[in-house]
């Protein structure tokens, strides 16, 4: 699976779980750190473990593989999964805004997820 279809992959995982605002940010050209940035919005702490469970579940089903790294924590407002290529960011909305990633990594090319994420 290239780090694109597993970026796609997780994006669904998170839409199917009710994940908001999710964007998937090119950043290989930029970082060493990842290929992809997948970020995702959750409006509560459960909402924040289930998002995490669904991508570890589609990761493990559809690829093999389990995160390498997990910073965070499952009962805080911010989670980072670290599938080597992509790296997942799931934040409650305050985190999200205070962290502003899509603004840190404003050169970074975002990925049409239209036709991949269901419609609102």
């Amino acid at each position: 699976m290239t780090p694109k279809e597993t970026a796609l992959l997780l994006a669904k995982a998170l839409d199917s779980k009710k994940g908001k605002s999710i964007k998937v940010l090119e950043t290989g050209h930029l970082t060493t750190l990842a290929d992809y940035f997948v970020l995702c919005s959750a409006t509560s702490t459960t909402q924040i473990k289930a998002l995490s469970d669904a991508c570890e579940k589609a990761m493990k089903e559809q690829a093999g593989e389990l995160p390498h790294h997990i910073e965070g924590h499952r009962g805080g407002t911010w989670l980072l999964l670290d599938f080597s290529a992509v790296v997942v960011h799931i934040f409650d909305e305050e985190a999200r805004e205070f962290y502003d990633l899509e603004r840190l990594w404003s050169d970074a090319r975002e990925v049409d997820l239209s036709g991949i994420l269901t419609e609102d």
